[in-house]
């Protein structure tokens, strides 16, 4: 298979130039150049591993990386993602955050280091993967690729702007890992790491690659708890799989509208956001206007530009189609500790922020008379944000051990302003 960018002005390229290269030469985004036709037979009851690697086959034809696409899944993807029910029979949970990170990042994370191992040779230069992250992204990234010979990971994070834990969390691996706070904005940071790919004589000084969620390598992977999930679902219940994603940068929940766009059993797919709310206000007037980004309690979906809209706009130009696609609420604070202060005696679960921007999207259909029974997202573990989730459920949260053993490393970030000429310096100096 062949990918294309999003802008039409670049030439297609194999799945592996694709992963490595991140963005494309013209500044968009890698899609497929053509969709499988029809849905590979995915073995339903099988480990995600297995689905997965059979789910993925067709993006994978013809490329370096197909014949490893077994081991690629096997070492990224063995990891828990439990469709669980709540005290609600009209509502379940997808935990996504049993991961070494204690977020839903750690699959694709994984995934897209497994991939790039297999793709370097001995004789290539250290590969500097660049990462601007609102609190997850950056940890699970870390994880993934730390002491990973041949890679260096550049982590940039808004200064003050993620929880004190996922701050920890981002500063604690060393090693081939250095870690940037930002003086500025998630959307800042993300700038930044544009136009460092953008600069032809930064890149020619150096080979660099991403692991945000403008990666394909990243967005691939993320099909597959959704196809696990809804096979599953569909098994038990007879109908497909109705989701809401918590999203900020667009990446979970494009995954999500893939893997139905596949053929999998997926119905509506509502996308939560906070106070953000450029998405909800897209489909509402049919226009896009990006905005500073706004901090919310759910600091990860802080994004006022998201990227992979870009995407979801090449694949559904017509905003008539994108509606049919998809739907957008947006969660105010008060709302999200409302539920939080709820979820475990309404729900039996204490849930993070961001999944409760989910729960409370649901509770709405159902105040509004919908019966369906609804799968909220939950991508990240409570404990990664007990300073907003303890107050609200008036208890200490578990820490689950992967994330206790991180806590318990020291931590440090070195300060950084919010211009691209800031992190070019910073990326000479590491040479």
């Amino acid at each position: 298979m062949r990918f294309v960018s999003t802008r039409e002005s670049s030439l297609a390229v194999s799945l592996s130039e694709a992963l490595t290269a991140g963005l494309a030469p013209d500044g968009g985004l890698y899609l497929p150049q053509q969709w499988p036709t029809a849905l590979p037979d995915l073995p339903a009851s099988a480990p995600l591993p297995e689905l997965a690697a059979a789910l993925l086959a067709p993006f994978f034809d013809e490329d370096p990386l197909a014949g490893q696409l077994a081991s690629i899944c096997t070492e990224a993807l063995a990891l828990p993602a439990p469709v669980v029910p709540t005290r609600d029979p009209g509502l379940y949970l997808l935990e996504l955050f049993h991961g070494p990170t204690a977020a839903f990042k750690d699959f694709a994370a994984r995934f897209l280091a497994a991939c790039f191992a297999r793709l370097r040779r001995p004789d290539d230069a250290e590969l500097t993967i660049l990462v601007a992250t609102s609190g997850d992204t950056g940890g699970a990234v870390a994880a993934a690729f730390h002491r990973r010979p041949g890679f260096r990971v550049v982590v940039l994070y808004p200064d003050g702007k993620v929880s004190p834990r996922q701050a920890h969390q981002l500063g604690a691996f060393g090693d081939n890992v250095h870690t940037y706070r930002v003086a500025g904005t998630f959307d800042d940071c993300q700038a930044m790491v544009k136009a460092a790919f953008a600069d032809e004589a930064l890149r020619a000084a150096m080979p660099l690659s991403s692991a945000n969620s403008i990666s394909l390598g990243r967005l691939l992977p993320q099909m597959s708890y959704y196809a696990a999930a809804s096979l599953r679902w569909q098994i038990v219940h007879g109908r497909p799989a109705n989701f809401v994603i918590p999203t900020g940068n667009l990446g979970n929940a494009l995954a999500c509208v893939l893997a139905r766009r596949l053929g999998l059993p997926i119905g509506d797919v509502v996308l939560a956001t906070n106070a953000n709310r450029v998405l909800p206000d897209l489909l509402h007037t049919g226009e896009y206007r990006p905005k500073p980004s706004i901090a919310t309690l759910a600091n990860a979906m802080d994004v006022g530009v998201p990227s992979n809209l870009e995407r979801l706009r090449a694949l559904y130009p017509d905003i008539a189609d994108l509606r049919a696609q998809v739907s957008a609420d947006s969660v105010s604070d008060d709302e999200l500790r409302a539920v939080m202060q709820t979820s475990e005696a309404r729900y039996g679960h204490v849930v993070c922020p961001h999944t409760a921007a989910a729960i409370r999207v649901v509770e709405r259909r159902r105040d509004a008379g919908c019966e369906r029974p609804w799968i909220a997202v939950a991508t990240a573990h409570p404990a990664k944000f007990d300073s907003v989730v303890e107050p609200c459920v008036g208890h200490p949260v578990p820490v689950p051990p992967a994330l206790a053993e991180i806590l318990q490393r020291p931590s440090q970030a070195q300060p950084m302003a919010s211009t691209a000429d800031a992190l070019k310096a910073a990326l000479h100096a590491l040479r």
